[in-house]
């Protein structure tokens, strides 16, 4: 005799095998009409992540942490006291430097760079370090004001920046 057992089972002489397929093709048919009505389920892992190392007290830090999250990426903070050894770590040129520091997919996001700089970055792989938005200008995400001018993205490979585009 089976392991499931019980009166129903037993009165109806239906053997537990047959009862777990029933039961197995029951799930699926479930879940087949669930995914129909609602379509896939978006996991973390369909999400861009983002480390970002800051100072606590860094404002405008935190308000690039809101904006990235806005956008739907994953954020996982890093408080970082000593800032200046996480962007030696990560070999960003000192020309290059802002306030905060993340790292997405293997590259360095350095400063105030927009997602659409990102994406770019992300689709194109291009054989380089990183990214970065020198200084913390006025009107990029996470800053206050008003863009007076176009920002200058900068890659840098091996400590030399190149433009890498203008927005």
């Amino acid at each position: 005799s089976g392991w499931i057992t019980g009166p129903y089972v037993e009165a109806s002489g239906m053997k537990a095998k047959t009862l777990l397929a029933a039961l197995s093709t029951a799930v699926i048919a479930l879940a087949a009409l669930l995914y129909l009505q609602t379509g896939p389920v978006q996991t973390q892992a369909d999400k861009t992540v983002f480390e970002v190392y800051h100072s606590p007290d860094c404002g405008c830090c935190r308000e690039y942490i809101g904006y990235l999250r806005a956008s739907g990426a994953e954020v996982r903070v890093k408080h970082a006291e000593n800032m200046q050894a996480v962007k030696e770590r990560f070999n960003i040129p000192r020309q290059l430097w802002s306030c905060h520091t993340s790292i997405v997919e293997g590259y360095f996001v350095e400063g105030h760079v927009p997602l659409e700089a990102v994406r770019k970055l992300l689709d194109t792989r291009p054989a380089v370090d990183g990214l970065a938005l020198p200084g913390m200008p006025a009107g990029s995400p996470g800053m206050g004001g008003v863009k007076t001018e176009p920002f200058t993205i900068y890659s840098s490979t091996n400590g030399v920046a190149s433009v890498f585009m203008r927005l």
